[in-house]
C-alpha cells in the first residue's frame, strides 16, 4: 500500500517540534559559478552551463545547467538540470538544529517566492542529523516546502523509473534528543 509510508512519514513530522529551513537564506545574495553565462536583459533571464554551483546562504545547488529569472518584486526562480553522469543536487540547513535537507533529481525547480524546491524524475530527499543519514524518501516527483518543512512524494509522475512506488526509510530520533 503506497499511502502507508507517506502517512507514517507525515505522522512522524507532525509529532516532532518544528525546525524549518534557515530563515536567513531568503535574504542572502545568490552566487553562481559556471563555465559559461548567457544573459538576456529583455527577458530578465540568465543561463549558466557547465559544472554549475549556486550558493545562497546555507543553500547549495549543483547541476550541468541553471536557468534563472527574477520577477519585478525581486523573487528568483531557477531550473537546474543534471547531466547524464550526475543528477541535479540541492542542500540546505534546517533552522535551529544540526540538520540538513538534501535532494537529487534529474531536474530541480527552485521558487524563492513560494520557497519550494521540486525534485523531478528519479527524485531523492534525505534528512541528515549532523553527518548521519536519518531519513530518505524516493519517488518520481518530490515537492519540498522550505517554510513549513513539508513535502509531497509522487511515485507515478511522468518519467518515473520507480515503477509507481514511493520508498521511505525513517530512522527514530535518538533517545533524549530533540531536534
Amino acid at each position: 500500500m503506497k499511502i502507508f509510508p507517506i502517512a507514517l512519514l507525515l505522522a512522524c513530522a507532525a509529532l516532532s517540534p518544528q525546525a524549518w529551513a534557515e530563515k536567513a537564506d531568503r535574504n542572502k545574495p545568490m552566487n553562481v559559478e559556471s563555465d559559461v553565462l548567457r544573459y538576456d536583459d529583455l527577458q530578465q533571464t540568465t543561463v549558466f552551463t557547465g559544472k554549475v554551483v549556486l550558493t545562497k546562504g546555507s543553500i547549495i545547488i549543483r547541476g550541468a545547467k541553471l536557468e534563472v529569472r527574477q520577477d519585478p518584486e525581486g523573487y528568483q526562480y531557477g531550473t537546474v538540470t543534471g547531466s547524464a553522469a550526475e543528477p541535479a543536487f540541492f542542500r540546505q540547513k534546517r533552522e535551529g538544529v544540526d540538520e540538513f535537507i538534501e535532494g537529487l533529481g534529474e531536474t530541480l525547480v527552485y521558487n524563492s517566492k513560494a520557497d519550494t524546491v521540486r525534485f523531478e524524475k528519479n527524485a531523492v530527499l534525505r534528512r541528515y542529523r549532523g553527518t548521519t543519514l536519518a531519513d530518505e524518501v524516493t519517488g518520481a516527483l518530490i515537492v519540498y516546502e522550505n517554510l513549513t518543512d513539508k513535502f509531497n512524494v509522487d511515485g507515478s509522475a511522468p518519467g518515473a523509473t520507480s515503477k509507481g512506488r514511493v520508498r521511505a526509510t525513517l530512522t527514530p530520533k535518538p533517545e533524549g534528543k530533540t531536534p
